[in-house]
């Protein structure tokens, strides 16, 4: 059950973020998070994604939603479901700008760039002043699946490299070349040297750079990690400001990611937004809130693929991903840092089919019940779920 409460006072007041009158966040003195509504309730957010409503359908949306225990909007809902009154999550989408550093299959703002800032905080005015004072409106999402490269170790180039690689009428290519030098000596051949990799010159780096071979020795990752790092720290910074300098109504989200991303961004996200969006994979390394799942779906691979056993007879693949989802569900809504989550799409994608889609809702409107009714079943039971995870932690 939600802390039995019509007010603030069960909440820890140092811990409460947002404006009264609109939704905020908190954790109550029980040590849960949760978010607060506009009449200051405890509210757990059970949203979907990209929810689209056509005028002429025979399927009222809002209905659905309802029906299937779903409490609010997540980010890509379209303008007639927004308009049913559900909360719901809107995006800035502060990458949109000119200036990108855009290469090597990474696409995120120059944030050195004096006039990515500047259109920050243009884009911030345009967007939120819409909403700023929407009642329903749970908080803003800067971006969503922002283009951060892959990981160092998997042999692709990392966001150092990527900058480092730029054109020189970049301001993120000479940040990162004023930094890397910095950290060895000024001298390209000692950063060379101890990377492992042959750089005659700086077109070489933006050679390997474009035939997507990156550098993945020990040091590299090191100085591609503190990179990563003062990289996020501007982003986050430059776009909470941006919106909490025109709208001081609202909770800020951070991006919604699409994915698990690396620690140190992760932290740097946290330190700078009201609630981070995390994958629930990410769950484990949480240490405190709050957060919430913003892209969640069993329907993937991690959840029905076979663990390898020779047994003729077994758990089909439809049983296994819905007996490993409600578990992973379950956890989810049952951690203290937890204030909801949101299924990753309303319709299935063209490519998908039946009973493997990651949508609620077919091609042709019918439900996709496979989902639905363990989701219902999940979304009917999250207050006791959060409640008994309580019990469990409180008798420890």
């Amino acid at each position: 059950m939600a802390p039995t409460i019509n007010a603030l006072p069960d909440f820890r007041g140092e811990t409460v973020r947002g404006k009264p009158g609109y939704f905020r966040v908190g954790q109550a003195e029980t040590g849960q998070w949760w978010f607060i509504d506009a009449q200051d309730r405890p509210f757990f957010a059970k949203a979907v994604n990209n929810v689209s409503a056509d005028a002429e359908a025979t399927h009222d949306p809002a209905a659905r939603l309802r029906t299937w225990g779903f409490n609010a909007l997540g980010c890509g809902s379209d303008q007639l479901a927004l308009d049913e009154g559900l909360p719901f999550m809107a995006v800035v989408n502060f990458c949109s700008g000119e200036e990108t550093v855009n290469l090597g299959g990474v696409k995120l703002p120059d944030v050195f760039s004096k006039d990515w800032r500047d259109y920050a905080r243009e884009r911030a005015a345009e967007v939120c002043l819409r909403l700023i004072e929407n009642h329903e409106l749970l908080g803003w999402i800067t971006d969503v699946s922002p283009s951060w490269p892959s990981r160092p170790e998997l042999k692709r180039p990392g966001l150092l490299q990527v900058c480092l690689s730029l054109d020189p009428n970049k301001a993120a290519y000479h940040a990162a070349w004023e930094f890397a030098l910095a950290l060895h000596g000024g001298k390209l051949e000692r950063m060379a040297k101890a990377w492992g990799a042959e750089l005659a010159n700086k077109d070489a780096l933006r050679v390997m750079t474009r035939e997507d071979h990156g550098i993945a020795t020990a040091a590299h990752r090191r100085d591609d990690g503190q990179w990563s790092q003062e990289f996020a720290r501007r982003y986050f910074v430059t776009t909470t400001s941006a919106i909490r300098k025109v709208d001081e109504n609202h909770l800020v989200l951070g991006p919604r990611w699409g994915g698990p991303v690396a620690p140190r961004l992760r932290r740097e996200c946290a330190a700078a937004v009201d609630v981070a969006l995390v994958d629930y994979t990410e769950l484990g390394e949480v240490s405190a809130g709050p957060v919430m799942l913003g892209d969640f779906c069993w329907a993937q691979n991690s959840f029905y693929e076979s663990t390898g056993s020779r047994r003729v007879l077994g758990p089909t693949k439809i049983e296994r991903m819905l007996r490993r989802g409600r578990l992973a569900l379950a956890r989810s809504v049952a951690h203290t840092s937890v204030v909801g989550y949101a299924w990753s799409r309303w319709h299935d994608r063209k490519s998908e089919a039946a009973p493997f889609g990651t949508g609620l809702v077919r091609a042709d409107e019918s439900a996709a019940v496979e989902h639905t009714e363990l989701l219902t079943a999940i979304n009917d039971r999250v207050e006791e779920l959060r409640a008994v995870a309580l019990a469990a932690e409180e008798t420890l």
